[in-house]
Formats: C-alpha cells, sequence, structure tokens
C-alpha cells in the first residue's frame, strides 16, 4: 500500500476517543510540573557537590515513569479510537480483484533465453499466481494473430492448469501480436462482474498499433509481466508508465507487484462499501506499548500502581479462558481462525471458528459442502441464506439451492447475485429432469441405470449409460472407464479445432 492508499483509506471508527489526547497532556503536565521544583534546590550547589548530594540530574530533563505512562496512555487512547485501513470482509464476496490473464502465444515466446522457454516460463509463472490468489475470480485468454478465451471467469485454479498446458503457437490460426484484440476481450469478460479488476498480460513484446489502446481512455486497470531477460527491454513496452511494466523476477517479487497493481481500484472499490462495516486495526498499537513497558523493569522505573494493575488483569477471571495454548493467551478463536484463513489452512480455520458464519465459509472453502450448509442453516440472515445456497450448488442438491435462493431473495430482495443465481440454479433443475425424461431407456426393458445421482428430490426419468456401436454396428452399452477412454484428452487439440471455428466465424 502506497502512501497515497494508506491516505484514502485511512479512517477511525470511534474518532470520539481521541479527545482523551488533551485531558492526557493536561494531566501529564500537571503532574511533570512537581518534578520541576527539585531543580531550584540544585540550583544554588556548586557543581561537584550537586553530582555527590544527587543520583541522577535534574527531573525536568530527563525522562521519567511518569513520562512512558503518559506515552503508552497516548498511544492507548489512539488504539481505542479504532484506526482502520480496510473494512471487514464478506464471508462469501471475493478476497481480491478478478482479472483476467492474456497470455501471448506467438513463435517469439518460444525462445529459450529464459530456461526452458519464455512460453514455459510464462505458464510458471500463470501456475504461482493462481496459487498466490487461490479462490479468486480468474479467466484466461490467449491470442497472437487472433485472441480466443480459453477458459471462462473462474475460482477454480484446477480447471485452469490443463487447458494453461495445452497452450503453444501451434494450435493458433493465425500468427501476430494483437494485444488489442485480446484486451476488447478481457473488458468485456470483466464487464460481467460485480466488482472491478484487472487485466494481465503476459508477453514479450507488444506491436506498436497497440501502443494507443493502452495510452488513452479510461479502462480495467493493466499490468505487463514481460518475460524478458534480465536487462533486456521491448522498445514499445518501454513507451507504458513504469508502474505498469513489470520484469519477470526469478522469485515471486514479480507477481506480488501484479496483485498489488491489480488490486488497486478493487480495493478502493471495498472502502466504499458502507454495507461492510470497517476493521478495527487499533490491535496493532499495543506493540510500541508493551515495548514502553519493558522500561518499569530497569531499577527506579517500576511503578507500584502499575504493578498492581497487571497483577489485577492477570488475577481478573476471564470468561473465555483457555489453557490450549500460548496463542490463546493473545488471541480469540475467531482471530485464530483469521490468522488460520489467510495463511488458507481452511480445515484448521474450520475447526477454531465460532461465528457460525465465518465457520460456514471455511468449510465450504475446505470442500465440506453439506457440513457448510447445516452451520449455515442456523443463521437467518440473507447473507447465511445465500451462502448455504452456493454450498447446495457445490455439494450438486440443486433443488436445495433454489430453496436457498428464493429464501435469501424474501429477506432481501435486491441481494447482489441473488435472482441471478437462482436463475441459473432453476435452469440446473429443469436440465437435468428433461435430460433424464428424455434419455429414459425404461427398467422393465432390462437396462439399469447408472449410480450418479445429480438431484435426490427429482424423480423423473432413470439415469442412462453411454451407448457405442460394436464391430457389427450394433448398439452397445459403454461402462464409464470405457467411454472414458474413447475421449481424446489432449486439451491441445481441443483448443486448436475450438480456436480455428471461431477465427472462421469472425471472418
Amino acid at each position: 500500500m502506497n502512501l497515497s492508499e494508506f491516505i484514502f483509506s485511512f479512517h477511525l471508527i470511534r474518532p470520539w476517543v481521541l479527545l482523551l489526547l488533551p485531558i492526557i497532556c493536561a494531566l501529564w503536565w500537571f503532574a511533570r510540573r512537581s518534578l520541576v521544583g527539585t531543580a531550584t534546590l540544585q540550583d544554588g550547589l556548586a557543581g561537584h557537590l550537586r553530582k555527590a548530594l544527587f543520583l541522577h540530574e535534574s527531573g525536568a530533563r530527563r525522562i521519567t515513569p511518569l513520562d512512558t505512562v503518559a506515552t503508552g496512555l497516548l498511544v492507548l487512547s489512539i488504539a481505542a479510537s479504532g484506526p482502520s485501513w480496510s473494512r471487514v470482509p464478506a464471508p462469501f464476496a471475493a478476497q481480491t480483484a478478478p482479472i483476467v490473464i492474456a497470455l501471448e502465444v506467438s513463435d517469439s515466446m518460444l525462445a529459450e533465453d529464459m530456461a526452458p522457454s519464455r512460453l514455459e516460463r510464462a505458464k510458471q509463472k500463470i501456475h504461482d499466481l493462481l496459487e498466490l490468489r487461490a479462490g479468486a475470480r480468474t479467466a484466461l485468454i490467449a491470442y497472437a494473430g487472433t485472441a480466443h478465451q480459453v477458459v471462462p471467469m473462474t475460482e477454480d485454479s484446477a480447471l485452469m492448469q490443463p487447458y494453461l498446458e495445452g497452450l503453444s503457437p501451434d494450435i493458433m490460426p493465425q500468427q501476430g501480436e494483437v494485444a488489442s484484440a485480446a484486451y476488447a476481450l478481457a473488458t468485456n469478460l470483466l464487464a460481467l462482474e460485480s466488482a472491478p479488476g484487472g487485466v494481465l498480460f503476459v508477453v514479450d513484446s507488444l506491436d506498436p498499433s497497440d501502443l494507443p489502446v493502452f495510452q488513452d481512455g479510461p479502462g480495467p486497470t493493466t499490468a505487463f509481466l514481460t518475460m524478458l531477460p534480465a536487462g533486456d527491454s521491448d522498445a514499445v513496452l518501454s513507451q507504458l508508465p513504469g508502474e505498469q511494466v513489470i520484469p519477470a523476477t526469478i522469485d515471486s517479487r514479480d507477481l506480488n507487484n501484479v496483485e498489488r497493481r491489480l488490486n488497486t481500484a478493487y480495493r478502493r472499490a471495498l472502502l466504499e462499501n458502507s454495507d461492510q462495516p470497517w476493521e478495527d486495526q487499533g490491535r496493532l498499537f499495543v506493540w510500541p506499548v508493551l515495548l514502553i513497558v519493558l522500561y518499569w523493569f530497569r531499577r527506579g522505573w517500576t511503578m507500584h500502581w502499575a504493578m498492581l494493575l497487571c497483577l489485577g488483569i492477570v488475577l481478573y477471571p476471564s470468561q473465555k479462558a483457555h489453557a490450549d495454548g500460548v496463542a490463546d493467551w493473545f488471541f480469540t478463536a475467531d482471530q485464530q481462525g483469521r490468522i488460520a484463513y489467510h495463511n488458507l489452512e481452511f480445515t484448521e480455520a474450520a475447526d477454531l471458528f465460532v461465528d457460525p458464519m465465518w465457520k460456514g465459509y471455511m468449510l465450504y472453502r475446505d470442500g465440506q459442502y453439506q457440513e457448510a450448509a447445516l452451520v449455515l442453516d442456523r443463521l437467518d440472515t440473507a447473507d447465511a441464506s445465500f451462502a448455504k445456497g452456493m454450498s447446495y450448488i457445490k455439494g450438486q442438491l440443486y433443488r436445495d439451492g433454489v430453496r436457498a435462493f428464493e429464501e435469501t431473495l424474501e429477506l432481501d430482495p435486491n441481494y447482489p447475485n441473488a435472482e441471478q443465481n437462482l436463475r441459473v440454479a432453476q435452469e440446473i433443475v429443469e436440465y437435468i429432469e428433461r435430460v433424464r425424461e428424455e434419455s429414459d431407456t425404461g427398467e422393465e426393458g432390462g437396462i439399469g441405470a447408472d449410480e450418479v445421482v445429480y438431484d435426490e428430490d427429482a424423480e423423473r426419468g432413470v439415469e442412462t449409460e453411454i451407448q457405442a456401436a460394436n464391430e457389427n454396428g450394433e448398439a452397445t452399452l459403454l461402462t464409464t472407464d470405457q467411454w472414458m477412454n474413447t475421449v481424446d484428452t489432449r486439451t491441445s487439440d481441443f483448443l486448436r479445432q475450438r480456436f480455428a471455428l471461431e477465427a472462421a466465424r469472425r471472418q
């Protein structure tokens, strides 16, 4: 976070607490004046006698325990005012900006000056970025002489990996570097998102004709990750603002810069979301107070009333006292759960959280969808019912998801994305039921059903097995393994055919 973002995002939750600052300063000044009186007793003495009779210099000139107490109270008052630079994130909302990754798949990316090649190193960087942004919405575009959507917006990074590996220049319909076409496609994808996002170009060069696209006009935040050896640069990319072009590094510094760059607009949008409360970060100011307290261990600095106060705090009975570990002395269970969540340890976070909303969210992120729905069912809020609907959809209980989204709209008719998700869930249920009816082979004829169950509530039709022709041209039933073995699993062939069809349609 740079200085401008720091100033823009700063907020005080309880600004009235700062009224204590002048009161503390006034009390300190009056108490400090009593120390000045000892200085007048020393003014009439010779220097060598003053040194012999007094252990320290004048009380007005040195730091006293009273000064440390006053300083500590000032810092604690600032902490109590609730300084904040961010809002409490909504559990089921993305915690980072949606981005579209546009990968240049041209012949120049096959250069081996970055081992094993620029293209392979670019794929590695994209893989690392997906891990860094685990759970965030990301789309993938490939471009050369034409631009094509490889993977739409998704939160599942594992889904993107096989398609990413299948990208190579020989599957592209035309050679070239039409970054402007990729930018237009990425802008259309981001326009469908509810939050502002960014575009990341992973390139080794930029065509001069595309330069005005990235210099003029408003648009999503854009960054260029350049796949060039250290010290090399592209003449066209060098004409873009310095913060927009990020050279690839051997470590993760480049990806951290990309994340900061693309999240700027998103963080500002979150700060302007008045529906979410501000996150109290006053706890950060406790650390300097603890450093000040260390002075009290010096001889002559201990204040007896402060020791009694500390003893009283230690002996005060706590309603939520734990003896499970040292962490329980300093953090609540929910705070420990937040730490585990930021470390992407969702299983541990689900065990730690007491707040049912966050607990349900952690179970959801851990893939325990039915358990998440059970926890969220305890809450009677629009947020909880929407999250419960998402859990049902992920767990393939589509009818329950429909009911949950209907409940969300009853509680809050304007809840974001609830109506859209309800419509999608209803379409899934209708599609499954229609396919079952159309493919009903009838068990009385001796044809059984698969074990796959998509929706337990629907009793329309039966599941069928895949039919194929044998050597005599007669229809036979294939097992799941046999059917899967007939599918060409090479994503490069699939992408080559799809890109060629898309390019033909455009022409």
